[in-house]
């Protein structure tokens, strides 16, 4: 009794998907992208990189020694952001900028007490603006403290008259993301790069491999039909680009103590489509170029450069130029690193979640049609 053409078409799939599987586990290359560079970048983008400003060298000038202005110098040393450095003069301080050893300079002038009695008291913030965008939180910091201290100064002397700014009162409070952390959003984000690499970098050197080897041109005189080779190459990279993104959500979790507040079934779904997408897009690279060296350097530039620079992983893209943001309406990590951000730090967002999974969807069957159709051309 002859098998049907389902049980043949499935015994072939299986056999390649095992000589794939194979093939990976032999690979130190694709191990050590696979396993131990994940690791490096959860480490390295955990722990050794943060967008949060602390411990700020500052250098504190009190010409004035009155209690209000020792209260807000005080403000300054409890503070988490800044480390103080007290001077005597104006002069030691602009040397200590100049020199590098701090990044501002806190200012209570000599008539402070008497501006304070009058109601116009106001102190200096002069904040190295080398780096502008530290520069920004720097003062905003400072700012802070200096309110904290007229705060405090209201509430023991109600009568007193405020230090320059007013009797309102601001009450800050941070949704999402309460400890403030840059953290909070990089290692979810993180997980955007890792795929990539999985998917789409190991991928791209798969079929490209075959035809170099001279291993591809064996496949034509066999059966094996073109959306069945396709089928082999996703599945093992599929399997591995999962178990980075489970790495990646245990480290997250575990090392990081990453909120997570949606769902781990949506999470997995959007996840599986955008690997979908890297693998897709990864094969198509690999298909239309013979050459693993070409293969790898097309892949770098069209997929992971794209997913770290104009997903948001790192900058929020509204800061960028116009025409930028634009082209990054064209990169699947964005929609990819909405969701990751979205389902960790806020949960179940259905308006952000929905759209994104079908956009990533829509692309994933796009690349799919377009990976088969090139891999077609090559077998018929």
């Amino acid at each position: 009794m002859t098998a049907s053409p389902f049980a043949d078409k499935t015994r072939r799939v299986l056999a390649l998907i095992r000589k794939e599987g194979r093939q990976v586990l032999r690979d130190p290359s694709s191990l050590a992208i696979g396993v131990v560079l994940p690791l490096m970048l959860i480490l390295l983008f955990g722990y050794a990189m943060s967008l949060d400003v602390k411990h700020v060298p500052i250098a504190v000038v009190l010409e004035d020694r009155s209690s209000q202005a020792q209260d807000i110098a005080t403000s300054f040393q409890l503070s988490p952001y800044f480390e103080t450095h007290q001077v005597t003069s104006m002069e030691e301080a602009r040397d200590m900028m100049l020199s590098g050893a701090v990044e501002g300079i806190f200012v209570v002038q000599s008539d402070f007490a008497r501006r304070a009695a009058a109601g116009d008291a106001r102190v200096q913030i002069i904040v190295n603006g080398i780096d502008g965008n530290t520069a920004r939180i720097v003062e905003a910091y400072a700012d802070a403290a200096v309110a904290q201290a007229r705060l405090r100064d209201a509430a023991e002397n109600p009568d007193a008259p405020v230090v320059s700014g007013g009797q309102a009162v601001v009450q800050n409070q941070l949704w999402f993301n309460s400890a403030n952390d840059s953290r909070y959003f990089l290692v979810p984000g993180l997980i955007v790069l890792i795929i990539t690499l999985i998917g789409a970098f190991l991928t791209s050197i798969v079929v490209a491999r075959e035809w170099e080897r001279g291993t591809f041109e064996a496949l034509f005189v066999t059966p094996v039909r073109p959306d069945e080779i396709l089928i082999s190459k996703i599945v093992p990279y599929f399997v591995l680009g999962m178990g980075g993104l489970l790495l990646c959500m245990a480290s997250a979790r575990f090392l990081f103590a990453i909120p997570f507040r949606g769902s781990f079934v949506v999470l997995m779904g959007a996840s599986m489509l955008y690997l979908l997408v890297s693998v897709a897009m990864g094969l198509l690279i690999s298909s239309t170029l013979r050459s693993q060296f070409l293969a790898c350097q097309v892949a770098l530039v069209a997929t992971f450069m794209p997913a770290l620079m104009l997903s948001g992983f790192i900058y929020d893209l509204r800061s960028v130029p116009l025409d930028i943001r634009l082209v990054s309406y064209l990169v699947p990590a964005r929609y990819y690193v909405s969701l990751l951000q979205t389902i960790f730090l806020a949960g179940n967002v259905w308006r952000i979640i929905l759209p994104d999974a079908a956009i990533l969807a829509v692309v994933a069957a796009g690349m799919l049609a377009l990976t088969s159709r090139a891999t077609r051309k090559f077998l018929d």
